[in-house]
C-alpha cells in the first residue's frame, strides 16, 4: 500500500540545495507526517532504458516530483511522456541560471555548464505546477516564464553554536578568525576587497584570514603568512567542518551583477552558523535581513570601506559579540524550519 503523500526528489546532483530546502529542513518531519520521501539520482541513462523507466513508473505512479537546477534530456523527455503519471511537479532553484551564463567574470567552465542547464529550463518549467525560487528578485525573473512562482526562502540547517571562542579579545597569541568560505562564482566579489583584506591583514598580527578558494585565492592574499588557503570541500564535509570551525566575522560581498541580484541570504545563515559577525555588501539581498550595527555591517563597495568594517568589529569585541548574539537569534528567526514546513505542507497532492 503506497503511502498518501508521497514525494521524490528526483536529483541532478544539487544536494545543497536539495538539502536546504527540502531533504534536511522539512523531510523529517512530513516523514513523521506518515510521508514516504524518496532521492532518485536522474542518471544520464536510466530515463532512456525500458525497462527502468517502467520500473519507475510502477514504483512512483501518483508520487509529487520535486526539481532542482536541471535534469539530463533523456529524462526531460520521459518525463514531458510520462507527466500524466505523476502529482504535483515542482521547480526548485536558488541561482538565476541564465545570468550564470552570461556573466564573464565567472570561471569558463561553469558557465559552459549554466548554459547548458538554461538551454534545458524551458522543458523543466514545461513539465512544472509550481516554481519555488529563493528570493523575490528570483522569482521576478521567472513571474514571466511561469504562471506559479513562489518564494521560499533558505532554511536554517545548520545547530548554532556557543559564541565561546568570543571571550578572549583578539592578540597575537589568540587571533580572531576572519572567513570567506564562498564559491569560485564569488572570486570577483573577493578580488574586489582583497586591497582591504592585504592591507589589514599585513599590519595586524592579531587575526587570521581563511579563504576556502585553494589555488583559487588571488595571490595577494595567498602569499600572507596569517592566511591559509584550504581547498574547497564537498558538500556533507563542508557542514560537518563548518560545524566545527569558528569564525569571528565572516566576508559576503556582493558586486552589482545579474547573476548576484538573484541570490538568496543565505550567507548570513552560514555565517552565523560558524559563530560569527557578518560584514555584507549594502544591497539586496542583504538589507532584506542585516540591520547595520546590530547583527552584521552593511557597507560599499569601496575596499577602504570594507577595511574601516573590519577595524571596527576588531577594535570593539565586546559590541562585535553582542552582535554575534543578536545574529544568531535573528538566523532562528528568519531560518525557522517551521516556516518551509508550513510552506511545503500546503503543496502535498
Amino acid at each position: 500500500m503506497k503511502p498518501s503523500v508521497y514525494w521524490v526528489v528526483l536529483s541532478d546532483g544539487a544536494k545543497p540545495t536539495e538539502d536546504i530546502y527540502f531533504l534536511e529542513s522539512v523531510a523529517p518531519v512530513l516523514r513523521s507526517e506518515g510521508a514516504c520521501i524518496e532521492r532518485v539520482v536522474a542518471s544520464r541513462f536510466i530515463a532512456a532504458a525500458w525497462l527502468k523507466g517502467r520500473d519507475f513508473l510502477s514504483r512512483y505512479a501518483g508520487a509529487n516530483l520535486l526539481l532542482c537546477r536541471s535534469l539530463p534530456p533523456s529524462w526531460l523527455a520521459w518525463l514531458a511522456r510520462h507527466r500524466h503519471t505523476f502529482g504535483y511537479v515542482v521547480y526548485l532553484i536558488d541561482d538565476d541560471i541564465a545570468a550564470a551564463a552570461d556573466d564573464a567574470t565567472l570561471p569558463a567552465a561553469y558557465r559552459q555548464r549554466m548554459a547548458g542547464i538554461a538551454k534545458r529550463q524551458p522543458s523543466v518549467l514545461a513539465l512544472c505546477d509550481e516554481v519555488v525560487a529563493c528570493s523575490d528578485a528570483l522569482a521576478a525573473r521567472f513571474s514571466g516564464l511561469h504562471a506559479n512562482v513562489s518564494v521560499l526562502t533558505p532554511p536554517l540547517i545548520a545547530p548554532l553554536p556557543t559564541l565561546a571562542h568570543f571571550d578572549e579579545p583578539p592578540s597575537v597569541n589568540s587571533p580572531w578568525q576572519i572567513g570567506f568560505h564562498g564559491t569560485r562564482a564569488h572570486l570577483q566579489d573577493l578580488q574586489h576587497i582583497t586591497p582591504a583584506l592585504w592591507a589589514l591583514l599585513n599590519v595586524r598580527q592579531d587575526i587570521q584570514c581563511e579563504v576556502m578558494l585553494g589555488k583559487h585565492t588571488p595571490l595577494a592574499l595567498a602569499s600572507l603568512p596569517n592566511t591559509s588557503t584550504p581547498d574547497p570541500l564537498p558538500w556533507q564535509a563542508f557542514r560537518h567542518y563548518q560545524a566545527s570551525r569558528r569564525v569571528h566575522i565572516g566576508l559576503a560581498p556582493l558586486l552589482q551583477t545579474p547573476f548576484n541580484e538573484g541570490k538568496s541570504f543565505i550567507k548570513f545563515l552560514d555565517i552565523t552558523a560558524m559563530g560569527g559577525v557578518g560584514i555584507y555588501s549594502n544591497r539586496y539581498p542583504y538589507t532584506e535581513v542585516v540591520r547595520h550595527g546590530e547583527n552584521g555591517l552593511l557597507v560599499g563597495d569601496a575596499p577602504d570601506e570594507w577595511r574601516a568594517a573590519l577595524q571596527q568589529l576588531i577594535n570593539d569585541p565586546q559590541t562585535t559579540a553582542n552582535m554575534a548574539r543578536q545574529a544568531a537569534i535573528d538566523a532562528q528567526h528568519i531560518g525557522d524550519p517551521q516556516l518551509a514546513v508550513r510552506f511545503w505542507q500546503g503543496r502535498q497532492h
